[in-house]
This record gives C-alpha cells, structure tokens and sequence, in this order.
C-alpha cells in the first residue's frame, strides 16, 4: 500500500471516529501548492455534515491522523486544506517496497480470454485493423500484468460471399499468378482481385441501368454477383474444385497476415476458422425452441423477441434453415467456454457492432448460460484520416503495411535530420529506425480511450518532443546512457538521506504504476497507461534537469538518484511493452 493509499484509507474510519458520520469521501491528493506539506485533504464536503469551521475540523482531523498514522510529523490548515507532511524516512521505506515488489504480481487465479484481429480473408489489413490488434493485444498484457491468466485469440472470417467475390475475379482476369509470380504477399494479391471484382460488378450494374433496368434489380441479375452466389453454394456443397481454389487462396492470405501481425508485434494463443464454425449455434435453437425462448414463425424461420430488454425482435434461423452471423457467434461462445476454463470472455470490435453484441449477450442469458454476465464488448471508435473514412471495395483504405512502412520511413528521415542515431552501427540505426516508427504509431493509437473516435496524423505521430512515443523512448535511451556512464550497479540506500521535493514527487509516481495498471485492467484502456508513462517522463526529465547526477560530489545523493533514475527507466521500459512498444538503448 503507498502512502497516499494508507492515508486514504485512514481517513472514512477517521471521519467516522470523530463525528459518526459515514460515506463521506475525503479526498487525498498531491500536494501542489507552495505551503508546506507532501499531501492536501480537501476538508469542504464535511464542514457542513461536521457542523465545524475548516480550521476546527482540520485541527481535529490532523491531530487524529497524525495520532493514528505514524509516517504523519506535521500537518498545516490552509482555507480548508488539511496539508499533511510526511517523514522522510517514510519515502525511502516507499521506494525501497516499490524497487523490491516491481517485478512480483499476486495471481488473480482467474483466465479471460481476449479476441481481436479477427479479418476476413477476401482483403489485407488496414488501418482500422491495426487499431484492433494494438488494442487487443495492449488489453491482454495489461491484464497478465494485473494478475490474470490471458488467452489470446482471433476467429478468422474466411468463408462468404465476400470470398467468393475474390476468388471469382482471380478465375477471370489472374491467368494462374501467385504471390510468387508477382512479388506481391498473398492478402494484397487476394485484395486486389476483391477490387477487381467490384469493378466488374458496377460495370455492369451500369450496362443494365443504361438498358432501362432499374439499379435494385440490376444489382441482383449482374452476372457476377450470380456467379459468386453460384460459387458460394458450390462452396457449401463441397464441392472439390472450388473448395481447392479456395485454400489456395486463402493460404496466401494467412501467410501475409502473419507477416504483418510479426511486424507488429501481436500474437494469438488460439485461431479459430469461420468455415469451421458457421454451423455452430444451430443445436441452440432447437433447445431454445425447446424451452420457449425462441419462436418459430409460419415461414420456419427462428426468431427471439427481446422487446421484453428493449431491443426488438433478432432472426437466428432463416426459413430455408441457413445460419445467420449471430447465430455462428452464439454457437462460438458456448463452444469457447466449454473448450476453455475461462471467467470472461472480451471482445475487440469497432462500435459499430454495439447493438449486435447487446443482442448477443441477452440471448445467450435467456438461453440458461449464467457466464453471459461475464461476457464484455470493448467497443471502440473508428480511425479516421484526415482525408476523411477508408472503403475497402474501393481500393481507398490506408494498408497496414504500408502504414508501418511509412511510420520507419519517416522515423529513419526524421532520426537523420535531428542527428539522434549518428553514432550507431547500420544494423543498430536500423533496428532503432524500426523500433522508433512502430513506437510511434502504437503509442499515437493508443493514448487516446478506447471509446473516441481517432483522426490519426503520421507526422504529429513521430515528434521527438511531446506526449509521443519517440520522446518517451528518448527519455528511456538518456536513462540508459546515464546509467552506463556512471557504471552504475545497485548498493542500496542509505537511511540518512533526505529526499527532496523533486524526489519525492518521482518516488510517488513510480509507487503508483501497479495501481494504474489495476485501473486500466478494470477499465480495459490502454490510454491510463500510456498517459501514466508520459506523465512519469515528464516528471523524470524536471528531476534530470534540476539535481546533478554524475557531477554530484555527496555520493548518497549521486548513488540515490542513480537508483531512482534505473527504477524509472524499468517503468518506462514496462509501461511501453504493455502497450506492445519496444525500447533502444540508444537514441
């Protein structure tokens, strides 16, 4: 418990003490004023309950918690602050807990399973994809660092008309080539063909409109669309041709995905295939049918009414007895929990699906699974550019690869400019150049919650000052450049030490890491730790510049303050690889 927490916790029992009065939270905070005190406690919300002027009540207040909290050797009322100081010896014993216990994390003895990514195979991933992946993967290693077990895992939309559409439009125009043949990974030769494909089919929604047809009716008699309805159904029926292009196709598309998840920095535990789960959930209608959850109209279609929950009423079965997407998605569930000892289940997806998975969650808890209670949406917004939205069809979208590829790019331009990598060896500038971009673009992503939707700019991304990415690594490489300098190798510190008020702030930020990250966890934003990482720079760059360091003739200062600088360099280092973010030494 940090000191701040101690007294926080002291304070309702204090207050109850004193005046019998109970849920009235007092809150601790930073003291940053120029009076004296390391803590202020806001006194206002009980001087009307107390019936006490503030200088009474914080008279009262302080003499208790000084009585009651050891580490307390003074306190000040200043117009209904209570400013509380606290011993010296007191953040030493606070930094020594926070150095010894930095590594250590209490098991929550609890597994959540986090799914993310999630694509479909008739296209590359872009941009909104990598908002996806940062996100579900930051969330996964924030909640192994709060203590919990984490399985990764993705379900990969492979099979539908959409693939179908690709793979129709490789037949007519890719004369048999390959990612091989053209040089090209196997998800952006898939993807144009995608393209190519709507090309086609607005050609001849076009023809028809100009024979006098009208554009719905048009669209549904293109020949290609037919054809790849045809083909879908040919799909279903497995038949062994299409079935072989097919995997063909989709082989390649795997092999590009993982080139970029490995370039990212993202990993899954478990994968699971849409063509191999599209039929699940339909054992559930029949005992949803069976216990009159569910309803059957006249046409044989399966329905569920849940206006009864404020939603309407959601189609689960389609008369000529085929699936639906929610469906597929009740079936996956149950199969997730029954294959996996897990607590909770997190789904990663844009909010564009809010709706579909408050449907999701109600159905399966009227369905009987009582696990539907600990099933979450962590819905988020769209990336925007600022050229406006991205369209997939129409070849417009901004790919991931050629994102991460313009991101190192720009971090080797701009490195050079500022002469930051000049003394590095080719293969360490370009592991840096490498390290720098990516950086730049998780941290751009991710500092922002969750909820809120995002215009990304590349270039404000890449700054090497301000709340970035690249100025945090800096930060960490200065550390680290310190540190070797002064030779530095842990001796412990010695009791005698005065901390001064510079320290001390930095010694209560570092103390404070674990209980953000048992925030972000509850929270499931990577944004409280990335915006702690920032703050925790800024604070440590104000300590750098205002106490010397290697220049420091008393050696319990320079030995403290090396210490405290390689405590802050570990925070930052385990900050940023929550957030899926490397570190260089050098910079």
């Amino acid at each position: 418990m940090t000191i701040k927490q101690h007294i926080q916790s002291k304070i309702s029992e204090i207050v109850s003490k004193l005046y019998g009065i109970e849920n009235v939270t007092l809150e601790v905070q930073k003291n940053k004023t120029e009076f004296e005190g390391d803590f202020t406690i806001v006194i206002f919300p009980l001087v009307k309950l107390a019936k006490k002027s503030p200088d009474v009540l914080g008279n009262e207040l302080g003499e208790e918690i000084k009585n009651q909290i050891d580490f307390i050797e003074n306190f000040g009322i200043v117009k209904g602050f209570l400013n509380l100081k606290v011993k010296d010896s007191a953040f030493l014993q606070e930094f020594s807990e926070t150095e010894k216990n930095f590594d250590s994390t209490p098991s929550k003895n609890e597994t959540v399973m986090v799914e993310y990514s999630s694509p479909n195979t008739n296209k590359p991933l872009h941009l909104g994809h990598i908002r996806n992946n940062l996100l579900g993967f930051s969330v996964a290693e924030i909640l192994k660092a709060d203590g919990y077990n984490v399985i990764k895992t993705q379900i990969i939309n492979d099979r539908g008309i959409h693939i179908c559409k690709s793979m129709l439009a490789w037949e007519k125009f890719g004369n048999g080539e390959t990612p091989e043949s053209t040089g090209l990974k196997g998800d952006k030769l898939v993807g144009n063909y995608y393209v190519e494909f709507d090309k086609l089919y607005k050609s001849e929604i076009k023809a028809q409109v100009a024979d006098g047809i009208d554009e719905e009716t048009a669209k549904k008699q293109a020949p290609s669309i037919i054809e790849a309805q045809e083909m879908l159904l040919k799909w279903e029926q497995n038949d062994a041709d299409v079935r072989k292009l097919w995997e063909m196709m989709n082989s390649w598309v795997y092999a590009g995905f993982n080139q970029t998840y490995a370039r990212l920095g993202v990993n899954f535990d478990q994968v699971q295939y849409e063509s191999n789960t599209y039929l699940l959930g339909k054992d559930l209608i029949q005992q949803g049918l069976d216990n009159g959850v569910l309803y059957k109209k006249e046409d044989g279609s399966v329905w569920c009414d849940l206006t009864d929950e404020g939603l309407d009423q959601k189609l689960l079965l389609r008369s000529d007895g085929t699936s639906v997407y929610m469906t597929q998605d009740l079936g996956t569930a149950v199969e997730r929990f029954k294959d996996n000892d897990i607590q909770r289940l997190i789904y990663t997806v844009g909010n564009e699906q809010d709706y579909h998975f408050q449907v999701l969650f109600k159905i399966l808890k009227k369905l009987g699974y009582n696990w539907a209670d600990h099933l979450y949406h962590l819905s988020y917004g769209m990336v925007e550019l600022p050229e406006g939205k991205m369209k997939s069809r129409e070849g417009t979208v901004v790919d991931a690869d050629d994102l991460v590829q313009e991101m190192y790019l720009t971090a080797k331009e701009k490195s050079q400019e500022l002469g930051k990598l000049e003394s590095l060896s080719n293969e360490e500038k370009e592991r840096s150049y490498e390290t720098v971009g990516l950086g730049a673009l998780k941290y751009f992503i991710l500092k922002v919650d969750p909820k809120k939707k995002m215009l990304f700019n590349p270039a404000e991304s890449i700054d090497f000052n301000g709340n970035t990415g690249p100025f945090i690594q800096y930060t960490y490489a200065r550390i680290q450049s310190l540190l070797d300098k002064a030779n530095y190798s842990a001796k412990g510190l010695s009791d005698a030490y005065l901390p001064n008020v510079g320290e001390k702030d930095l010694i209560m930020l570092l103390s404070e890491f674990k209980d953000v990250i048992a925030k972000a966890s509850e929270s499931l934003s990577p944004a409280l730790v990335a915006n702690y990482v920032y703050e925790l720079v800024k604070s440590y760059n104000s300590f750098y510049q205002n106490n010397p360091i290697l220049n420091q003739d008393d050696e319990n200062a320079k030995q403290f303050r090396l210490q405290i600088s390689d405590l802050a360099g570990k925070t930052i280092k385990k900050g940023l690889s929550l957030l899926g973010i490397n570190v260089v030494n050098r910079m």
